[in-house]
């Protein structure tokens, strides 16, 4: 009954055909619908891969909406959140005319907060002119918003340090103490869920709720009868994330300015407290300045033999615990300076567990910021904490993605979510790859580790660059590959006088770069990771994506490094079974980005010479959809010039 109704509303004549214009069902998604469909009503778990095309949000919405209940989408950013709230739930909701209510749900950090807003007002001391000037917009903003989400404020930027100041954290809410707490916009969107048939939250509100039980997710699970986790892929990583713990010298700092303001409202008497809150101040930046490079991750042993690494996290340790001994002292004066000294007490508490060298199957690991240092513990393995979570109520779970399995298998990300029981379906893109597009492999290209790979690089894509004219991604597995292959496209560019252009991630937001990219209609930009997934370029502004390596994890990331000693010791391939695995995923995702559309056209290059010369490289590309394949740089050129006259 269920796959006759579900097939009907996909049909020509049904209801989402009269209502959606252009709509046209395709039998992968109709499939993919029924499966949901008998999933939802058996309260079962079911991951299914559907590639790009298939129309997957559709083909979870329908069934999900039909069944009745309370649901919870998780997405993986707030861009496909808002996406999902603002176009495709009320399209479907008013197409398939059920009377079901939605709403949005972020992270606190995203709501403006009353408290916080006013107390910097009150302070009006700012690190920059520029955070002054988004005070003012915000100020404007908070007076006539009904939500309080901070993306209402499009022209202040969304890493602008001012909105640090005017948001809440779980440690610094004064929850119901707090003299705005009727008019709270956090609680506000929460009660607006709980009442919700429907609510969307992204992956990291999802585990953070679930780990830290913020009275969010947590409030709404019990009454939740299915949970849909759209680009599930990604749910690895980010529970690895909350599943551990972490404690960040910014973090620190923030106690000490909280602390500080808070001193300057109720204990203006107490002169100590602000003299101690600049010292560990200045001792969680210290911290930071024992390490001489930008950005990266370090072990945690390989910290003992670091120059100044023991003196420092000793110094932040006492400063700290000064500070948490004289906010015990005035913590009756506010709540603001109760909730100071248990943020201090609980810090304390991390430095001293991640010090401990004793905790079995967690990995202990450091990541260096451009401005801060965070201290993390994350577990080995996530399966047995996730399907501890996930087997406490009986409902429906669903996991969707365009990239979940390798060659059409499920079993590493079964095994690594612990969804080992999970029925698993895939459904191949209804797109014609072999017409539509071509994957070429340069020959002769450098090993790449070589010094001058990344040149090598350019200059075999540049013939292709100049057939596509322009309308391209070149996509690089590291930030500093990506500059460099900036900076030779430059001149290069100059050399030919070639003007097409030239665009490079970090220099405006995601959806900036994206909108300029379009608008162009034959640029070239150059991203990292942020561009491999999430972004949707249809037509003819993109037909040529290079790949510059494949996307294997850097050997030296501590986790990593951890898990596959893990593996080996048990006499295990852990190449095999984890790494390669993730690098097929990692690229099926870049790859991803060409063709959006049946009408797209274009060249998939991935120069990576590993693909056609290692053993496991045959297993790579089987998992990519099935595009023409060549090694022929006249072939590729051809290819291009054939799409553009189509």
């Amino acid at each position: 009954m269920i796959d006759k109704k579900i097939a009907f509303l996909f049909s020509p004549d049904g209801a989402l055909a009269e209502h959606i214009p252009n709509f046209r069902a395709r039998p992968q998604q109709v499939e993919m619908a029924q499966a949901i469909a008998q999933a939802i009503t058996a309260n079962g778990q079911l991951i299914a891969e559907a590639g790009t095309g298939t129309g997957k949000t559709f083909a979870y919405l329908v069934p999900a909406l039909l069944a009745g209940g309370k649901v919870i989408i998780s997405t993986g950013t707030k861009n496909l959140q808002d996406q999902l709230f603002q176009r495709d739930l009320p399209t479907v909701r008013d197409a398939l005319k059920v009377p079901v209510s939605i709403a949005l749900l972020k992270g606190r950090s995203n709501y403006l907060c009353h408290y916080h807003l006013e107390r910097t007002l009150s302070d009006g001391r700012f690190t920059t002119r520029e955070d002054s000037r988004h005070l003012t917009k915000i100020v404007k903003y908070a007076k006539i918003t009904q939500s309080g989400d901070k993306s209402g404020v499009s022209d202040v930027p969304e890493n602008a340090l001012i909105w640090m100041q005017v948001t809440s954290t779980r440690d610094n809410c004064l929850g119901q103490e707090c003299p705005h707490h009727k008019d709270c916009f956090v609680l506000k969107a929460r009660k607006e869920a709980m009442r919700a048939d429907v609510v969307v939250v992204n992956h990291h509100l999802f585990f953070a709720d679930l780990m830290l039980r913020d009275e969010g997710v947590t409030e709404l699970l019990p009454a939740c009868n299915t949970v849909i986790f759209d680009e599930a892929h990604q749910l690895p990583e980010t529970a690895s994330l909350f599943f551990g713990e972490s404690i960040s010298t910014s973090q620190i700092i923030e106690l000490a300015r909280d602390a500080r303001l808070e001193a300057a409202i109720s204990a203006k008497d107490f002169a100590a407290l602000p003299i101690a809150t600049d010292s560990l101040d200045k001792a969680a930046r210290d911290l930071r300045l024992v390490f001489k490079q930008s950005e990266g991750r370090m072990t945690a042993i390989a910290m003992e033999d670091l120059s100044g690494w023991t003196d420092a996290i000793s110094v932040l340790s006492d400063k700290l615990k000064q500070v948490n001994n004289l906010l015990e002292k005035q913590a009756e004066r506010s709540e603001g300076l109760e909730s100071c000294w248990q943020r201090g007490q609980e810090m304390a508490q991390k430095i001293l567990q991640w010090q401990d060298k004793k905790q079995v199957d967690m990995v202990r690991w450091l990541e260096i910021f451009h401005q801060s240092v965070q201290l993390n513990t994350t577990p080995l393995s996530i399966a047995e904490i996730f399907a501890k979570q996930i087997n406490g109520h009986p409902r429906a779970w669903i996991f969707t993605s365009a990239t979940i399995t390798v060659k059409q298998d499920f079993s590493h990300y079964q095994s690594e979510m612990g969804l080992l029981e999970a029925q698993t379906a895939c459904w191949d893109s209804p797109f014609n790859y072999p017409e539509q597009a071509l994957l070429y492999v340069p020959q002769n290209m450098l090993d790449p580790n070589n010094p001058g790979y990344t040149e090598a690089v350019v200059l075999a894509a540049l013939p292709l660059i100049e057939a596509s004219k322009g309308r391209a991604f070149l996509l690089f597995t590291s930030l500093r590959a990506m500059q460099r292959a900036h900076e030779i496209l430059t001149t290069e560019f100059e050399r030919k006088k070639l003007n097409y252009p030239l665009m490079l991630q970090g220099e405006g937001s995601r959806n900036e770069l994206l909108s300029r990219f379009r608008e162009h209609g034959n640029a070239i930009l150059l991203g990292s990771q942020s561009f491999w997934e999430g972004v949707d370029v249809r037509g003819e502004a993109l037909s040529l994506v290079v790949i510059d390596k494949l996307p294997f994890a850097p050997p030296d990331d501590p986790v990593l490094a951890a898990r596959l000693a893990q593996i080996t010791s048990q006499g295990r391939n852990a190449f095999m079974e984890y790494q390669l695995p993730r690098t097929v995923i990692n690229l099926k995702q870049g790859a991803g980005r060409l063709i959006r559309d049946e009408t797209d056209r274009g060249v998939l290059m991935i120069c990576d010479p590993r693909l056609i010369a290692k053993s496991y490289g045959k297993r790579i590309w089987q998992s990519l959809p099935p595009f023409k394949r060549t090694r022929n740089l006249s072939e590729a050129v051809d290819f291009l010039h054939s799409s553009e006259n189509q």
